[in-house]
């Protein structure tokens, strides 16, 4: 066996990346609920803090942008109603 041959199986991976999701979900809501009103960059310090010891080698790309971007234009439906 190769150690490159050494991974998660793809119900693993799935779980990992469901779990990521919601954590990213419960941030934005987060944010949704508490920083209405504020500008772009508040919001994404707030996601950032919020989930950056929750992942190994936590690198935010442009998906946190856009979700600071949408919370701050008040694009997010209210928790609840989606």
């Amino acid at each position: 066996m190769e150690l490159q041959d050494v991974k998660w199986n793809e119900q693993a991976r799935e779980k990992i990346l469901l779990d990521a999701d919601r954590a990213l979900q419960e941030a934005v809501r987060e944010a949704a609920s508490s920083l209405s009103g504020s500008d772009k960059d508040q919001v994404y310090k707030f996601l950032f803090e919020k989930l950056k010891d929750q992942f190994v080698d936590f690198q935010p790309g442009p998906d946190l942008t856009h979700y600071a971007e949408a919370v701050a234009n008040g694009e997010l439906a209210p928790a609840g109603t989606a």
